[in-house]
């Protein structure tokens, strides 16, 4: 099957926030829908820490993608309107320059080589993208998860970045609590003796290691009420040779998913990633978020949150709602009851879908009929 992904390659360097350089790079993108002529239709989406770039079928790859009900012709992001594009982060290992990525000064991948990689390095990477596209301003910024630090790390780099900003489930930095259990999923990974300080290779691949780091992580995403109601005290007797075993569904189910993620992402990368968000802090060297946001041209805001998110607090979201509205820009709050957790704007669309319809009909209506 042919793939939709685009690869800019950039052949001019970026310098990162912490130090180190790369003398050049390329970024994985899609694309669904038209740039006008004015291009003033864009509409950027920023990734989590694992997508790629393929967030909805196209007319090149009709395989679903891993925003499928959101994107698309006739979708609540609707590319019949806009010009839509998705970045794989740099940093990642599905298309964009990461630590999984050729070194040219060794001929192998950079792996622990690669430079300190922070948030704001990706949002840099997202604007050179932007720039070569040929627009000068976004539409609209969408920001999931990760994506949603990366944007608003965007937006503090470039003011006029974006008249428009939806941020689902994201935050200005990181608390102690996912700090904590990022930071734990990485211990278990660098411990893993096939990691051998990232010299693995397809044959001796840190699998352990890997694979308790996404159960951990699948723990942090959901709530304790979902696995409550989605699998109760059920027993079953799948992965029976396992030490001990594994006597109840809830086991299984993390086992399952744990073993599709193990080969499906370097490990390299995923540290890499999930350092950049504990790094992350909007707020450094401002008096308080309102100064952090400050300066920031957009027209309108819709900040979505999920009360049952434990990553992403809702809390944090109503603080971006909050200082972006206490600088003048209209915006929208909203804390979803959905039983999801953090993983909910990627399950729960009957939720999301009419918040982010209404959002985008309303961009549609207000904004683009003005710039035609």
């Amino acid at each position: 099957m042919a793939s939709a992904t685009r690869f800019l390659h950039i052949n001019e360097p970026l310098p990162f926030k912490r130090g180190g350089i790369l003398s050049s790079y390329s970024l994985a993108y899609e694309t669904w829908g038209e740039l006008n002529t004015d291009a003033s239709n864009a509409v950027l989406i920023l990734t989590g820490l694992s997508p790629s770039a393929h967030a909805a079928s196209g007319p090149v790859d009709p395989s679903p993608g891993w925003w499928e009900p959101m994107v698309g012709p006739g979708k609540p992001i609707d590319s019949d309107h806009f010009y839509i594009i998705c970045l794989n982060s740099l940093g990642s290992c599905k298309g964009s320059t990461g630590p999984a990525s050729n070194n040219p000064a060794t001929g192998r991948a950079f792996r622990l080589d690669f430079p300190e990689l922070s948030i704001e390095d990706i949002a840099a990477a997202a604007h050179e993208l932007v720039r070569h596209l040929g627009i000068n301003q976004l539409c609209t910024m969408v920001g999931p998860s990760m994506g949603g630090m990366s944007a608003l790390a965007y937006l503090q780099q470039n003011p006029q970045g974006a008249r428009h900003f939806l941020t689902i489930s994201s935050a200005p930095d990181s608390e102690p609590f996912s700090i904590a259990f990022r930071s734990l999923q990485r211990e278990l990974i660098v411990t893993d003796p096939a990691f051998n300080g990232g010299t693995y290779d397809d044959v001796n691949w840190p699998v352990k290691g890997m694979r308790m780091a996404r159960k951990l992580g699948m723990l942090s995403y959901r709530s304790a009420a979902e696995w409550r109601t989605r699998f109760g005290r059920r027993e079953q007797d799948y992965f029976s040779t396992e030490l001990f075993g594994m006597n109840y569904e809830v086991e299984s189910y993390l086992e399952a998913a744990a073993r599709r993620f193990v080969h499906s992402f370097d490990p390299c990368c995923y540290l890499y990633l999930s350092r950049s968000m504990d790094w992350f802090n909007l707020v450094d060297g401002y008096v308080d978020l309102a100064a952090a946001l400050a300066g920031i041209a957009l027209a309108s805001a819709n900040v979505i949150a999920v009360e049952t998110d434990i990553l992403f607090p809702a809390h944090q979201q109503q603080a971006i709602a909050d200082a972006l509205a206490g600088n003048g820009v209209r915006t929208h709050f909203t804390e979803l009851a959905s039983l999801k957790g953090h993983d909910a704007f990627l399950v729960d669309y009957e939720f999301f879908i009419p918040i982010v319809e209404g959002y985008f009909k309303q961009i549609r209506e207000e904004d683009l009929p003005a710039r035609s």
